[in-house]
């Protein structure tokens, strides 16, 4: 497969700016057109989301058409079967899979995905590359019809990951809701992606993509998480292994 799963889609220099040379490197061709599922948005109305998306990824040459503008339940079957790039925006998660479940297309894009189509999801859209949507940030505003998403990794991915605790807060951290998480799913391990950074698949390979002052979380218990460098990444252990990787730095 050929994955590309990021952090967030907005930074200081635009939307998906930062992460437009990694977008160039995964589309893999100099033209191509790309099926845009735009339904985790929730305040923004599809149509706008389509336009800044296509604005947005005009410097790669890839065309932009949103999965939404194709009615027909069976016709948007066809297009995901037949898309070599597809793209899953972010927004709100519970929303995107209720929406995806229910049109039949949650396994569509699995499958066509596990077939041979390139990838490109951020945030939501790389939420529900995993297993479950467990680990997403989002309030459930709808019933997703089962936890159970599209399962293209072993591990879980937490988006938008900060160690921040503003002053006077009293609720959990990131740090303790994951670690929650991990005691009711003992050995499922989450990947957390700070914001500027992502995660390439390519194939069985794996890289960790952002600046080199970027860390990601990788969390396999209730324990403190490794801390991991940008660059190529062998995720140990995956479900079903051993000991933690004794790759871990010092926590900052």
């Amino acid at each position: 497969m050929q994955l590309l799963l990021l952090s967030n889609s907005s930074s200081p220099e635009g939307y998906l700016t930062h992460a437009l040379p990694d977008i160039r490197a995964w589309a893999g061709t100099a033209r191509a057109e790309l099926l845009f599922v735009p339904y985790a948005g929730v305040t923004r109305q599809w149509d706008d989301y389509e336009t800044l998306v296509r604005d947005a990824l005009e410097p790669t040459g890839l065309g932009v058409r949103s999965l939404h503008r194709v009615q027909d339940r069976g016709a948007a079957l066809q297009a995901i079967a037949r898309a070599t790039h597809i793209a899953v925006g972010g927004g709100n998660t519970f929303a995107l899979v209720r929406h995806l479940r229910q049109s039949g297309q949650l396994q569509a894009i699995a499958e066509r995905v596990r077939g041979g189509a390139r990838y490109l999801g951020w945030s939501a859209g790389s939420n529900i590359t995993c297993p479950t949507l467990c680990t997403t940030n989002d309030m459930p505003i709808v019933d997703p019809e089962g936890f159970a998403t599209m399962g293209l990794l072993p591990f879980q991915i937490n988006a938008h990951y900060t160690d921040a605790h503003p002053e006077g807060h009293r609720g959990e951290t990131r740090q303790q809701r994951l670690r929650e998480f991990a005691v009711c799913n003992p050995g499922i391990p989450v990947l957390g992606l700070p914001e500027g950074s992502g995660l390439r698949v390519d194939g069985d390979g794996f890289q960790l993509i952002g600046t080199t002052d970027l860390r990601a979380r990788w969390f396999t218990d209730q324990s403190d998480p490794a801390m991991l460098p940008m660059g190529p990444w062998v995720p140990s252990p995956m479900p079903g292994e051993g000991a933690p990787s004794e790759r871990r730095e010092t926590q900052q």
